[in-house]
């Protein structure tokens, strides 16, 4: 039997029909992994200092940087969260949905301080997948998740990659399927507006409604919200950007009519291309440990739209490890 075949037997993976039950893990502690229309989370209830500082502890995740709370509505949000009148407009134009709202913290919220990371404010996102929803409103609270995968590494867009990532250190993983975003939500703090993190809603998206230009804070110099450390979303190997042409020593990771190895999409669709980024960054990963290739290349992705986060992705995947 594998290491992954073992794993696999250590955490206990439910179908959409086990709802109740793995409310029942969140509300009694433990770890659980759900999907979202984005990628999956690892939760634990966010109220609960213990239960949260085992997420940190299963990613390998620096302190500092603060969790995202998922809730079931703008009024669960609003029992931790404060909302002026623009951020009341952006919940309510694109919640359910891929976009999270850095805000300030309400006077006794019930949050664990660990999940802002000493911050005076909370992002917070109400998830577009109903799956996601079902069991927030069976859990009855907030429910604090990162990607479910170890910290830095690849994020998850399957129940295997849990498995396969967080499998010995976590309680469940709620199997929804695919996740059909495939790319982490956008951040926006609301009070200075600013972009912190493009993601799976397009910035256009967001000036389309405001109709002004979205002031962008994408790497400050502290961690304001998730997903802001240079380097992070790495796959085993060394990821170079940009590369045109194959190199014997590496794999490469096409888009468009560059092919590849695999294909972020050969029609060059960027909702299609953010959709299997993370999916394909396991399998070309694991594609070049089989052929004992060195390096993952990849192939220019246009910096318009969801390529901004793909590339943002990709660049961090780039970075020098720390």
């Amino acid at each position: 039997m594998s290491s992954t075949e073992t794993r696999r037997h250590r955490v206990q993976v439910l179908g959409p029909h086990q709802v109740d039950a793995a409310a029942e893990t969140l509300r009694g502690g433990g770890l659980l992994a759900f999907p979202t229309e984005t990628v999956y989370g690892l939760g634990a209830d966010a109220t609960n200092g213990e239960a949260v500082a085992r997420i940190f502890a299963a990613k390998g995740r620096p302190s500092f940087n603060p969790l995202i709370v998922h809730v079931v509505d703008i009024a669960a949000a609003e029992e931790f969260a404060m909302f002026d009148a623009a951020a009341r407009d952006l919940a309510m134009h694109f919640w359910p949905g891929p976009l999270t709202l850095v805000l300030p913290l309400r006077k006794g919220h019930r949050l664990s301080p660990l999940v802002t990371a000493g911050l005076d404010t909370v992002a917070v996102r109400v998830p577009a997948s109903p799956l996601a929803r079902d069991l927030l409103a069976a859990v009855g609270g907030p429910v604090a998740a990162p990607s479910a995968n170890p910290s830095g590494r690849v994020s998850a867009t399957r129940a295997a990659h849990v498995v396969d990532g967080l499998g010995d250190r976590i309680d469940g993983v709620l199997d929804g399927g695919p996740c059909a975003v495939g790319l982490e939500s956008t951040i926006l703090r609301a009070t200075p507006l600013a972009l912190l993190r493009e993601g799976g809603l397009a910035a256009e998206e967001i000036k389309a409604l405001l109709g002004r230009t979205l002031p962008r804070d994408v790497t400050p110099g502290k961690v304001q919200a998730p997903g802001q450390l240079s380097s992070h979303y790495a796959p085993g190997r060394p990821v170079r950007m940009g590369v045109t042409v194959a190199d014997p020593t590496a794999v490469l990771l096409g888009f468009g009519d560059i092919a590849g190895d695999l294909n972020l999409s050969p029609t060059g669709d960027m909702v299609e291309a953010a959709a299997n980024l993370f999916d394909h960054f396991h399998a070309i990963d694991a594609l070049a440990a089989s052929l004992g290739k060195v390096r993952i290349d990849v192939a220019p992705v246009p910096e318009t739209g969801l390529g901004r986060a793909i590339n943002d992705r990709l660049r961090r995947a780039a970075a020098p490890r720390p």
